[in-house]
Formats: structure tokens, sequence, C-alpha cells
């Protein structure tokens, strides 16, 4: 077979859509296992595309743009391919550029089905901290073993190549082990029903001592008679701790235990839009919880009530008709904090296509420079590499009417791939609930 077209893989693409599959289970497991292995080869080919993608952009903005702005642009054009997030983008970007430049045995391993994505993202990762020739040599390793390495599991790959990596270049691992250190975090994701996912990248001692005091409590607690879940009882422990039990006795000493009545309350905004037939006639309509999404119309009105308890509550009236928040203006070339709060309102997170990042700059859609008017209509909120990403040539956005009556953007990339962005409905009022 020559070289695949894109019009080729969409008869493929048309084969398996009517494909009934076979008649007994010997052949349907078989093509279970035929079917993993394109899914594996097809990545491989695609790390392969994206790798030469990623090297035309760069030659093609070199000149006039920033290097920077040229790699978040192609990050983002991927991830908008694949439908995903630009971060993802970025990191199939270097994923494929490592296989294509300095990986070929691990690279020939996932074109043949042999390992999937995400074994190579492992091994790439894992690899990360030696030079390249040990990088280059670690990788004939796995050429040569590879059949042997395909039937292991993920987690003892991931362990023999980092033995293999500290085996290289000991100095190096302990270096990159000292820079994870300095790159400890904390985030938050939201999750469904009007939960987050808090999570902490710690150092590997501190982070076992956590673990083990939680699960020392749960076990306290179940030998009391508590009645609560060990999860629950390890999550209660874990909030008690951080919000009323514990706070910093001074810069660079440890946390001091503290009575629950005297820690201090932090009032903390959530951004809670909500509408008025939710929170004051007991409604069922969902609220808008800043970027966590819809949260159940009885849980807003807890958190109103509970932050009202507390005196931290500040109603901010935002009005809206059934299709989306009424607009504002300025006359000003930066949008002023009242027109930036309603577009951050309105749009929740990004509005790039795929990317759910917390809004960190207010765009105009068209720029100032070529007429863009300041004002919520032809503004849009958006994540900074996003913004950044939209700066190089070839890019293009303009406001565009959609059949909802929302707030819509079209993007156009340089590629000349349309894609569009639509805001979410906002919470409908008394008057259009009937």
């Amino acid at each position: 077979m020559g070289e695949a077209t894109p019009e080729e893989l969409d008869s493929w693409i048309d084969a398996l859509t009517r494909s009934t599959g076979p008649g007994d289970d010997a052949a349907r497991v078989r093509m279970l296992t035929q079917l993993e292995r394109l899914t594996s080869a097809a990545d491989g080919f695609k790390a392969v595309v994206t790798a030469a993608f990623s090297r035309s952009q760069r030659q093609t903005c070199r000149l006039p743009e920033k290097a920077e702005r040229v790699e978040r642009s192609i990050a983002v054009q991927v991830g908008m391919a694949r439908r995903e997030s630009p971060h993802r983008g970025a990191r199939r970007v270097g994923l494929a550029m490592v296989l294509t430049t300095e990986m070929p045995h691990t690279l020939a391993a996932l074109r043949t089905g042999r390992i999937d994505e995400w074994r190579a993202t492992v091994i790439v990762r894992e690899t990360a901290t030696v030079s390249r020739e040990d990088r280059g040599k670690i990788d004939a390793r796995i050429g040569a073993e590879i059949d042997r390495l395909e039937t292991v599991s993920v987690r003892c790959l991931e362990k023999e190549v980092r033995a293999r990596a500290y085996e290289a270049d000991r100095e190096v691992f302990v270096r990159a082990r000292e820079q994870a250190v300095k790159d400890r975090r904390v985030s938050l994701r939201p999750l469904p029903g009007g939960m987050v996912r808090l999570s902490a990248t710690v150092p590997l001692v501190e982070g076992v001592a956590a673990y083990a005091t939680l699960v020392r409590a749960a076990a306290t607690a179940a030998a009391s008679g508590d009645k609560r879940s060990r999860g629950a009882v390890m999550v209660d422990t874990l909030l008690d701790r951080v919000i009323h039990g514990v706070v910093p006795a001074g810069p660079g000493a440890r946390c001091v235990n503290v009575p629950a009545a005297k820690a201090p309350v932090v009032p903390i905004a959530v951004n809670l839009v909500v509408s008025d037939a939710t929170l004051l006639a007991g409604g069922d309509e969902p609220a808008q919880c800043g970027e966590f999404g819809p949260i159940p119309a009885d849980l807003a009105r807890e958190l109103v009530l509970a932050a009202d308890g507390e005196g931290l509550l500040t109603l901010r009236r935002v009005y809206a008709n059934p299709t989306g928040i009424v607009a504002m203006e300025s006359r000003s070339r930066c949008f002023p904090p009242g027109v930036a709060r309603l577009i951050r309102t309105r749009d929740h997170t990004c509005r790039m296509p795929y990317c759910d990042a917390p809004v960190r700059h207010i765009d105009h859609i068209t720029p100032v420079a070529d007429g863009g008017a300041t004002t919520a209509t032809h503004g849009q909120g958006l994540c900074e590499g996003c913004n950044h990403a939209k700066q190089v040539v070839g890019w293009s956005t303009r406001v565009v009417d959609d059949r909802t009556g929302r707030h819509t953007v079209e993007t156009i990339t340089p590629t000349g791939r349309v894609y569009r962005s639509t805001a979410p409905p906002p919470p409908r009022c008394l008057e259009s609930t009937g």
C-alpha cells in the first residue's frame, strides 16, 4: 500500500462503521486484539504526522513570530484536531518529537502495534532526565527486548525503564528529583455531583506519611463505632485539619494545631450564578459554579445560606434573557472590571474549542487595531496559552450568528480549519420558567 491519504482513512472509518463484527466468540476476541493493534499503529502514525506538522509550522512562522507563541499555536492546533485541550496537544507534540528524533525503536514498536500510546508515553517520560545518547541506548534495549516488554504491565514497564535511566546517569536522576520537589503543587478539578478532586503532588516521604496519618484516623474512627466509610473519614480528617485545625506557626516553621473555634474563616469566591427561580422560588434549574460547571439547585441554595450565615455572602445581579447574558459595553481599549466580570460569568472557562482551562485573559475577538469594539459581545474569555497562540499569523476569530441565539465565536486556524465555540446557556429566570 502506498502513502495513506485522508480519503483512504475516511473509507476505513466508513468500513468500521458499517461492520457488524464476526459471529463467534473466538473470532471476536481475535478481532479485539487486531483492533487494539490497529489503534496503536494509528497512534504511531499520528506521532509521525504530528512531528511533521510541528516542524513545518516552526519553519513557516520562524521569522515573524516569537518562538513561544509558535509552540503554543502548534499545541492548540494539534489539540483541536484531536479534540483535546491545548495542554494535551502540547504533550502530544512533545511525545511525537522525541519518538521521531530520539527513540526509533519505541516508535517502531508503537507503529507495529506492539505497544500502545500510553506505554510509549511512559518510556519517553521515564527517560526524560538522561542525555540523548543514554536515551538512545535505553531505546535500543527496548527494541531488543520488545517480545518481553509488550507483555508486562504498565507499572512494571515504568519501574524497569526508570531503573535503566537511573543506571545511565545517577547524578542527573538525583537533580531531576530535586527539581520535582521544587515543582510540588496543589490542583483542583471539577467532578460530577457537585464535587471536586483536590490533588497534591508532594515528596515521597511526606506523601506517604500524610496518607498513613489519614489511614490511622480512619482506623481509629472505625474502632470507636463511626459509621462513615473509610474514605469519608479520611476526607473529613483532611478537610478539618486544613480548614480548621492547622495554621502555620511562622515563616519556615512547622505547623501547629489550634482549636477549631479559633481557626480563621477565609472568604472564598466561587462565582455562583443562580437564577431567581432557583434562589427565591424553589426552582430546580441548576446553578453555574464558576469553572466547575453546573451544580444542583438545592446545593446552590445550601451554599448561599451557608455563606450568608458566615457573613460572607455578596449578591451580584446579572440580568439574562432566555438565550444569553445581556451585553455590556465600554469605550475603553481595555475591558473594564464590570464587562470583564460579565464575560467570565458568561464563558465559564476558556472559549477555545476543547480547552477547559480557567479564564486568564479577556480577549478582543477582533483586535482593537482592526476596529474591534470593547463590548461583551466582541470579547471572549481565554486562558493565557490560547490567547498567545491566536496571536500567530494565520489565526482569525469573529462573532457569528448561531441557531441557539447564544454568543458564538468562529475560529480559523492557520491551516484553514474552522471551529465554533458557543457560550453555555445561562440559568433561566422566573419569566422564562413560567
